[in-house]
């Protein structure tokens, strides 16, 4: 983490991110592309998920989550930085002279090999099956069903704990305490997911996220009655609701979300902390 020097009030305590570990290379053209963003906005221009909007413009850059390249040895070219994640990436050279960009573990550096197959080395980056990663290892990049590729565990300094096997499935610990279990057959790197020290960065000021493309959020008893619930009222009110609610009344804090009929409820087996 890199702490800066209080020249301004805003720089008294704000922290930002360590890139002297990383390589000095620009990334690779063919696997980066522009985009246009959302702003929040779905298909029909409707804002589906407020205070979003502005920031600097990204270029997006194709991660290989599925690494589908089967006993096919890698060597890590370079570790770079992502704007549109939490975690850094990593440029891997494979002998067939494939090049692709995967989420890069602690403990990756350049020049290191990577491999994916059915059993590997227990190496950061390695991918294997599940069934071949022994109990009490730290996976990420996990697959919920064979050959999907990964779907879970891939943000800055996440890490499942793998528990037991049983019956084809193998029981995950998730980096939100919940318990569930997942195929055996389906892959995950072994490893934690790098950039841990992201959850402590101080931002300082406000212009920092904007560069994020997070707008200012604004509280709901500040608005009008006709915008938010807790809205109205002359001076400083309380919110008048005995139930906690969102802008559009639906009832939160407390409030369980999760669809009862949900497909995916037999595989989970102890829901995470509240």
């Amino acid at each position: 983490m890199k702490e800066y020097s209080p020249t301004t009030p805003s720089r008294r305590h704000m922290t930002g991110y360590d890139f002297s570990k990383l390589s000095k290379e620009k990334a690779l053209k063919s696997l980066k592309k522009g985009f246009k963003k959302s702003f929040g906005r779905n298909n029909q221009g409707r804002i589906t998920s407020k205070y979003r909007g502005g920031g600097a413009k990204r270029l997006f850059r194709y991660i290989d989550f599925k690494q589908d390249k089967y006993n096919v040895p890698g060597r890590v070219f370079s570790l770079e930085y992502d704007p549109n994640r939490t975690a850094r990436i990593a440029l891997i050279h494979y002998i067939d002279g494939d090049k692709r960009y995967i989420l890069a573990p602690e403990g990756l550096s350049v020049g290191d090999s990577v491999i994916t197959s059915e059993k590997a080395s227990l190496k950061p980056g390695n991918r294997m099956k599940l069934k071949n990663i022994p109990q009490g290892s730290i996976v990420y990049n996990i697959e919920l069903f064979p050959g999907q590729g990964g779907k879970l565990v891939r943000s800055a300094g996440s890490g499942a704990s793998v528990l037991a096997s049983e019956g084809g499935l193998v029981q995950l610990v998730m980096p939100s305490s919940e318990t569930r279990v997942v195929p055996e057959e389906a892959y995950a790197s072994f490893g934690q997911v790098s950039n841990a020290e992201h959850s402590t960065i101080f931002f300082g000021k406000a212009g920092r996220t904007r560069w994020l493309g997070r707008r200012p959020k604004v509280r709901g008893t500040a608005m009008n009655p006709v915008d938010h619930p807790y809205g109205g009222g002359e001076g400083r009110q309380g919110r008048g609701t005995r139930r906690p609610k969102t802008a559009t009344g639906k009832i939160t804090g407390g409030r369980k979300t999760r669809n009862k009929k949900k497909k995916s409820n037999k595989f989970v087996i102890r829901r995470r902390n509240k």
